[in-house]
């Protein structure tokens, strides 16, 4: 019973706001969407899950972000500037920025942004208790040279960042969530609360949230961002946010207008919903828009090949040869569109997925169907015909059984006898991680728009378990370019270098790249300007209803 009153109350404040003319509910401009997975933390420094992040961005700003291109530009910084050496990071703050009205400041009144403000939230990510990002930190200067600090407000309005050696990527990197700006009041009154108690400088502002249930957040109507037309921003009053887990209750939910968006290829029967081709099916494309955009995620099967490791030393894995057989011996456009109807685009280029800037069939050469090849191939190895070839075992989680079993069969038409082991996704994680496995079927998704990100897979100072290098890949031409490309400041060069980088793992061929992904979101067509970009970050400041 008091959780129904509670949310009664919730709705009541949502659409009702003291001091001002009662609006009724029917005139108020709410955004409405489910998210299956649930919110974990409403704090920026744990913003490590796409659910997370998309309600995260709502509420806080960083110093700088993406825009729908991909481009780092201002947010809190009206303006940046990085030296000629590329160790220091200068960033100017606008005056107009304020944190959400909260009874953590005097007067309930939220004030003004400072480069104090940036310094506080810097250093606050070096808490374990609440940060997922220490790993991001490791190139920040906090030694003697930098008075042992890292970066400092030098006055209200300008905050430095001080960097160990040069890093291009940086940039890039501080448009993470992660390093959205927070108020030390806000912190030090809810403590470790502060996840459900956030309060930041976003286009909306917390307002109700039942874990599980309900997430409420309304309009910020001293937000600092205006359109072309001098217009504030956001448009809409308020987002809600409901948790409902089984799809296909969420999906009916769409249908009869309870949801303005559904969002992800696992949010909806796609075989009910999009035809072979990938097309919305006409029964839907009366009363939804189809959106579909190029996603930085890479789906691929990790080779493991460190022969110093003892499963490896008796693994046909072993050889470079079996390896290319193996990336030549399945069809990626067929699995594409008959088991993903066409949501994706077949990896026939490099590691490096489509939208990223680097990306270039044209340059990069990848892999496609060639049983001519795959045969030539097991006979450079030593297996003829595939005779004498062990059968490879690959391991993956039940959601990808459909795929791996196509694979499995275009393979064994090749003479290539692979089976497959369905494991728990927590199993896999650590197995993979300790290198227990030879094989493996995984994903990667940018955490920033810099190819680098995707690189650091295969650099070898990051061999797993430390790091993310789950292949024991390693190349001292890989790792002179990916080391040179981090210090490159000329964009037209860096790219060239992650090219040949690229290039030299379709080479090497510790991965097997199967598919760049695709977003996709069903939207209903009474909303209006709700854009896409390929970080999947999802922005509700221009949408209208």
């Amino acid at each position: 019973m008091m959780t129904r009153i509670l949310t009664a109350l919730a709705f009541i404040l949502l659409f009702c706001t003291c001091g001002e003319e009662t609006k009724t509910e029917d005139k108020r401009k709410v955004f409405n969407y489910n998210e299956i997975a649930g919110i974990s933390s409403l704090d920026p420094a744990s913003a490590s899950s796409t659910e997370n992040i998309w309600a995260i961005n709502q509420l806080f700003n960083g110093l700088v972000q993406t825009d729908d291109q991909l481009n780092v530009v201002p947010a809190i910084a009206k303006k940046f500037s990085i030296s000629k050496d590329g160790l220091t990071y200068t960033f100017i703050l606008r005056n107009d920025v304020y944190f959400h009205d909260n009874p953590c400041f005097e007067n309930n009144k939220g004030r003004r942004v400072t480069a104090r403000d940036a310094e506080y939230s810097f250093n606050r990510l070096y808490d374990s208790r609440v940060s997922s990002a220490l790993s991001l930190l490791n190139n920040i200067d906090r030694t003697e040279k930098t008075n042992f600090k890292g970066f400092a407000a030098l006055n209200d309005s300008v905050f430095q960042i001080y960097l160990k050696k040069p890093f291009s990527a940086f940039l890039n990197m501080l448009t993470m969530k992660y390093f959205s700006i927070v108020p030390e009041e806000a912190v030090e009154k809810y403590k470790l609360d502060f996840r459900r108690n956030p309060v930041g400088t976003g286009p909306f502002q917390f307002k109700y949230w039942e874990e599980g249930n309900k997430l409420i957040m309304t309009r910020n109507n001293r937000y600092f961002e205006k359109d072309e037309q001098n217009n504030s921003l956001p448009y809409l009053d308020a987002v809600t946010v409901s948790f409902i887990k089984d799809r296909e209750t969420s999906f009916m939910e769409l249908l009869n207008g309870k949801f303005d968006m559904l969002s992800g290829a696992d949010a909806m029967n796609i075989n009910e919903v999009l035809d072979k081709n990938g097309e919305l099916r006409d029964v839907y494309a009366k009363k939804f828009i189809l959106q579909k955009q190029t996603y930085l995620k890479t789906d691929y099967i990790g080779i493991l090949i460190d022969e110093k490791i003892d499963i490896v030393k008796q693994s046909p894995l072993r050889l470079k040869a079996i390896r290319q057989a193996i990336n030549y011996g399945f069809d990626r456009s067929k699995m594409i569109k008959f088991l993903r109807n066409n949501i994706g685009t077949a990896a026939q280029a490099g590691f490096i997925p489509k939208g990223m800037k680097s990306f270039d069939e044209t340059v990069v050469k990848g892999y496609t169907y060639d049983p001519d090849k795959v045969s030539k191939l097991l006979e450079e190895a030593g297996y003829p015909g595939g005779k004498g070839l062990p059968e490879i075992t690959l391991h993956t989680t039940e959601n990808f059984k459909e795929q791996l079993e196509f694979i499995q069969s275009q393979l064994a038409e090749n003479n290539i006898k692979v089976a497959i082991s369905i494991e728990k996704p927590a199993v896999l994680r650590q197995a993979v991680v300790s290198c227990q496995y030879t094989m493996f079927k995984k994903s990667w998704v940018a955490d920033y728009a810099d190819e680098e990100n995707f690189f650091s897979l295969f650099y070898s100072p990051n061999f797993a378990p430390e790091g993310f290098n789950y292949f024991h890949y390693k190349n001292e031409a890989f790792d002179a370019a990916f080391d040179k490309a981090l210090q490159e400041q000329d964009i037209p060069a860096k790219l060239k270098l992650y090219q040949q980088m690229d290039q030299m793992l379709i080479n090497d061929a510790p991965v097997i790249p199967l598919f760049y992904d695709q977003v996709i979101r069903l939207v209903h067509k009474n909303v209006g300007g709700l854009t896409t970009n390929a970080m999947n970050l999802l922005d509700l400041r221009r949408v209208k209803k």
